[in-house]
């Protein structure tokens, strides 16, 4: 007897083939050794839209809403193109899994998707429509090497023990939809603006375009304050300098500067004596491993050009070679059962560094720790050594790699010295503090070479006696808050902003704060939420900064709901959730909590007197709204040579040129049609393209900005038909 196992994607399922020696490939899925090796393509099906389940709901109207179907029902996945057709390729590749789970030889299927909430519903999904009636298993895997495959096949799980995990994610799908369908809908109808602009309303969507609107709105109320400090230089014996701040009631920040200029003068001349010194040998751990919001935040932040949902897709992509483990993790520490897995990637990884003989093996506490695992371990590489990597994969990769060794590698060590000076000065009543750093030990900072400056105190001892030699005051004027980047963002959605202020991502506060379960989206969301709210205009980026549009300012101070810019309610969503997954709280009585809570809103929106104003744009009478801008979010009109954004008088220069070199050279012209489906899904799809040897292929097109450039370049995504 044989088993079909289903993967996630294509390539997922050529590792698990790889495997098993299984080398016979047939149309969409391997055969061979008692297996077929079957795939999805994410998911296959969808849920009905309104429509499908009342013709009459084909046209927006009021009184028709709010709209909750008594059950839900699921097809094929629409085509991304032409949303009115299946998509084709879901379509042939549900045949064949059929076909292979009806095959007489099969007993059993094993469902080998990602070992998450939406990798359980894509399998699930498929089971319930077919009304398999066969056993099925689920294989849970970390990670994808040809050990862990095995290794899985043999401790397979039944799919009903991830019942709650199921429940989680389809409650997480139905959810969404009821807000989406419900809120979008009737607030799109109560709001339209005469260039009938969508209003995307979300549950995770709104209220992280809260917390940038708050950050934006602290910056703007911010009001500058100037302090002041007094600085001295000091010189020994030895003609050694350094230098003092001062204190008073332990603060160095005084108010008023002629509280400080009154003592330059006395100060010139004057001594100081050392009436205290303090040595401490400190150490400096290396950060945790990574989760994905670290990760994200990590590389966003030191390379331009990157996006937290451009590091998602790179890590995923070297999580499906089997080059690192799961992506989609809240957790910084691994597991206590993968020490040996651990120490087998060490050794391997290891081998040739120059600070080889430095790395050993250790099972701490703050690398191993079973309790303050969230589903998945910390990402970590594999044993298996990369080659061929492109260079967004080796910048990824080498983050994570230089990360897991720096865990085994000797903690830094420095020698913090603190000396306290009293001046020969009747009049002042406060200290003089100098501090000195010094590097003992380099330990994990070797690794990505980071620099630590020392400052060297000259040897002074208590009692000794030092002239002042110059006094000066300096003016401090306090910096308004920052603007929210990715990385920013990221920890405060990873946490609900949880007791995170100014805290350090390794501190146990933090930890504690992403086990807690309360969060805004999970790992797997948050960056596809930040790049919709660019996408559909409520968000807009200066370079790594975020901030509101307009028409997100707007929505922010105008829309009724309340609770869907709440953090904290947010949160608590997203803790049920967790809680689902657990078996703590049942999927139903979560609906039910949603969909009252969806009919209350409608409600509200529908009596709402409010108007939703948003930045206004004179556009040409004769002109026809072609699609929301996707930088400013106001109107793309056509134009003779090109389509723009109807912004372009202040500042917006997002242009699609009708002639573009790039489209023709694949026998393609720039339409209107094209531009508007390109404006509504952010990609648009071709068939039959000509490639220069004269082969046939189908692609998308995406149209997106280059952050270092500030300009928009075409990338091609192609179609896997098979």
């Amino acid at each position: 007897m044989a088993k079909v196992i289903i993967a996630e994607k294509p390539s997922v399922a050529k590792n698990i083939a790889d495997a098993f020696n299984v080398k016979t490939r047939r149309d969409g899925y391997f055969e061979g050794n008692g297996y077929y090796i079957t795939w999805a393509f994410g998911h296959l099906l969808q849920l009905y839209d309104a429509k499908d389940y009342d013709e009459n709901m084909k046209g927006w109207r009021f009184e028709k809403f709010p709209f909750i179907p008594e059950h839900f029902l699921y097809k094929v996945k629409c085509d991304s193109v032409d949303r009115t057709v299946e998509d084709k390729g879901a379509k042939k590749q549900l045949g064949i899994i059929k076909s292979l789970i009806d095959k007489e030889d099969v007993d059993g299927i094993v469902s080998a998707t990602d070992f998450d909430r939406e990798g359980q519903v894509i399998a699930d999904e498929l089971f319930g429509y077919f009304k398999v009636k066969k056993p099925i298993y689920r294989l849970l895997l970390n990670e994808w090497t040809p050990d862990e495959v095995k290794s899985g096949m043999e401790s397979l799980k039944d799919n009903k023990e991830m019942q709650p995990l199921q429940d989680a994610g389809i409650g997480r799908q139905w959810s969404d939809w009821i807000i989406g369908i419900n809120l979008t809908s009737v607030s799109t109808l109560k709001y339209k603006f005469e260039e009938n602009k969508t209003i995307n309303i979300g549950r995770v969507l709104l209220p992280t375009l809260k917390i940038i609107y708050d950050r934006d709105k602290e910056i703007e109320n911010f009001t500058a304050t100037t302090y002041y400090k007094l600085v001295s230089n000091f010189k020994t014996s030895a003609n050694e300098e350094f230098e003092g701040l001062y204190y008073e009631n332990d603060s160095e920040k005084f108010e008023k500067k002629e509280d400080l200029d009154k003592f330059i003068s006395r100060l010139e001349g004057a001594t100081a004596k050392i009436i205290d010194k303090q040595t401490e040998l400190k150490k400096e751990y290396p950060p945790y491993l990574f989760n994905l919001s670290n990760l994200q935040g990590h590389i966003t932040s030191k390379y331009k050009g990157w996006t937290s949902d451009k590091v998602l897709k790179v890590a995923q992509s070297l999580y499906e070679k089997k080059l690192t483990t799961y992506p989609r993790t809240a957790s910084v520490v691994l597991e206590e059962s993968l020490k040996d897995r651990a120490k087998k990637v060490l050794d391997t990884l290891k081998a040739g560094l120059p600070y080889e003989k430095d790395i050993k093996f250790s099972t701490s506490k703050r690398i191993f720790d079973s309790s303050k695992v969230e589903s998945h371990s910390a990402i970590t590489p594999t044993y298996i050594k990369p080659a061929g990597l492109s260079s967004d994969e080796k910048i990824v990769y080498d983050a994570i790699k230089n990360r897991f060794i720096m865990q085994f590698m000797p903690i830094a060590e420095f020698e913090e010295t603190k000396v306290t000076l009293k001046a020969s000065v009747s009049e002042m009543n406060g200290i003089f503090v100098s501090k000195g750093k010094v590097k003992l030990v380099e330990g994990w900072k070797v690794v990505e070479k980071i620099e630590s400056k020392d400052v060297i105190l000259p040897k002074i001892e208590i009692d000794e006696t030092v002239d002042i030699v110059d006094s000066k005051v300096n003016s401090v004027t306090k910096k308004p808050p920052k603007y929210h980047t990715e990385k920013t963002l990221l920890r405060v959605m990873e946490t609900c902003g949880k007791g995170i202020e100014g805290k350090d991502e390794d501190s146990e506060e933090m930890m504690q704060a992403i086990l807690s379960g309360f969060s805004i989206g999970t790992p797997a969301t948050r960056a596809e939420t930040i790049k919709k709210l660019k996408d559909i205009g409520y968000l807009k980026t200066k370079g790594k900064n975020l901030m509101c549009t307009e028409l997100g300012r707007n929505l922010v101070e105008t829309f009724p709901v309340k609770e869907l810019f709440d953090l904290e309610y947010t949160g608590r969503l997203e803790k049920t959730l967790s809680d689902i997954e657990k078996g703590k709280f049942a999927k139903s009585e979560f609906i039910k909590l949603i969909t009252d809570f969806t009919i209350q809103s409608v409600e509200l929106i529908k009596k709402d007197d409010a108007a939703l104003s948003r930045f206004k744009v004179e556009i040409p009478k004769d002109s026809e709204n072609i699609g929301p801008c996707p930088v400013c979010g106001n109107p793309v009109i056509e134009g003779e040579k090109s389509f723009g954004c109807s912004n372009w008088k202040n500042g917006c220069k997002y242009t699609i040129w009708k002639d573009d070199r790039y489209i023709a050279s694949f026998g393609k012209k720039i339409s209107k049609e094209m531009v508007e489906l390109l404006l509504k899904n952010g990609k648009v799809g071709f068939r039959n393209l000509k490639s220069k040897k004269g082969n046939t292929f189908s692609a998308y097109f995406k149209y997106e900005k280059n952050e270092e450039s500030g300009y928009f370049n075409w990338k091609i995504e192609f179609i896997d038909n098979k």
